[in-house]
């Protein structure tokens, strides 16, 4: 069976001026010193056009730390890739805005880490929370298509009405509400992140009062915790299926977390091009089909929706890669998921745990911070 390159995640650094205590980016972060140039990005580009890809998603770490980002947003523009920019906001201005525009920008995805500027600065580990509220006002003065993403958690679900009502006043067209999914730096802070059953039942009402009252004027996409899921996530739509992630120092990578597998080597793009990676590289046919699949999932009739879930999370949770995902109800390891739960719904002193910050990428240890 063959498989078409649809979207390339370009994470195009790894530097960022925010500390999210939930930061999806590796544990083991890339340079700068090892970052691709614009050359090298360009001939990224050109390649996944080439091969039928559709969307480019530009990246990090913050990718307005890259001085070049206009000419990567021209770059992946000119081959006909439609591009979204994945931003903090900080480092933009009305000038920098304009220019990404006229370069060809498509989208813009603002995060906000909460609507009360204390918290939302608390979770960012930064004070940006009053750039944000600008950079919002200044996209929606623009015709580029602008999505909000608000990431949630146990200690801000109390907040979600806020949340949507503050969506709407920036004039986005869509909203993300995407609950914490536990890898990286948000597994270590797990405990204090991990909302009660109560707060998620409680999310999704709010959630399906909202779209009925905004359809038509609001989308909202919503990402529930994979722990209470009865059945996990496709994982990318399938493990090197449709996407491809390049990091800064051009590794590809079937998904963002992949490089926590051990034993995995990935091929560079400065060394092979991007078909051959696509096509040929043992990461991304390791987990392509089914013949890995032990049971419950290869006689399982979901095996070709949800793919027996995520790979990062049964090898960061169960410690084996090539397990069904803990968050499945038939997984012989499921009682990790279930043992979790029951800790932070009998523990109400679980969200008061100090956090641990997410270090500049010139950091070689952990920083421990306290509330």
């Amino acid at each position: 069976m063959s498989y078409a390159l649809q979207a390339v995640i370009a994470e195009v650094t790894h530097r960022c001026p925010l500390h999210c205590v939930y930061c999806s980016n590796p544990l083991e972060m890339q340079r700068r010193s090892a970052e691709l140039s614009t050359d090298d990005w360009t001939a990224v580009f050109r390649q996944a056009a080439e091969m039928g890809a559709l969307h480019l998603h530009l990246t990090g770490g913050e990718p307005l730390a890259r001085a070049d980002l206009t000419k990567l947003v021209h770059a992946g523009r000119s081959v006909y890739l439609y591009v979204n920019l994945i931003t903090s906001g900080v480092g933009l201005d009305e000038w920098r805005l304009d220019a990404l525009i006229a370069a060809g920008l498509d989208h813009i995805q603002l995060s906000f880490q909460d609507v009360e500027e204390s918290a939302a600065n608390e979770f960012a580990g930064t004070r940006s929370h009053a750039l944000k509220l600008r950079i919002a006002e200044m996209i929606r003065q623009r015709r580029v298509a602008f999505t909000l993403n608000m990431v949630v958690h146990r200690r801000n679900l109390s907040r979600l009405e806020e949340m949507i009502a503050f969506a709407e006043r920036t004039g986005a067209q869509r909203l993300e509400i995407a609950h914490v999914q536990y890898y990286g730096w948000a597994l270590r802070n797990r405990d204090a992140l991990l909302p009660s059953r109560e707060q998620v039942r409680g999310s999704m009402e709010i959630v399906d009062a909202a779209r009925a009252r905004l359809q038509g004027r609001l989308r909202i996409d919503f990402v529930l915790p994979d722990y209470y899921a009865k059945y996990p996530k496709p994982c990318m739509n399938g493990w090197g299926h449709q996407q491809m992630l390049i990091d800064p120092a051009g590794r590809a990578l079937p998904c963002h977390s992949a490089g926590v597998i051990p034993g995995l080597e990935f091929a560079s793009v400065r060394e092979q091009s991007l078909r051959s990676i696509w096509e040929d590289s043992p990461a991304f046919n390791l987990f392509r089909d089914e013949s890995w699949m032990p049971e419950p999932c290869r006689t399982c009739d979901r095996r070709t929706r949800d793919f027996g879930g995520c790979r990062c999370q049964a090898f960061l949770l169960a410690g084996d890669a090539a397990t069904t995902d803990p968050v499945c109800i038939l997984a012989p390891s499921h009682h990790l998921i279930a043992d979790a739960l029951e800790h932070v719904n009998g523990n109400d002193d679980s969200a008061n745990q100090g956090w641990v910050y997410r270090t500049d990428v010139a950091g070689d240890k952990w920083l421990p911070r306290h509330r």
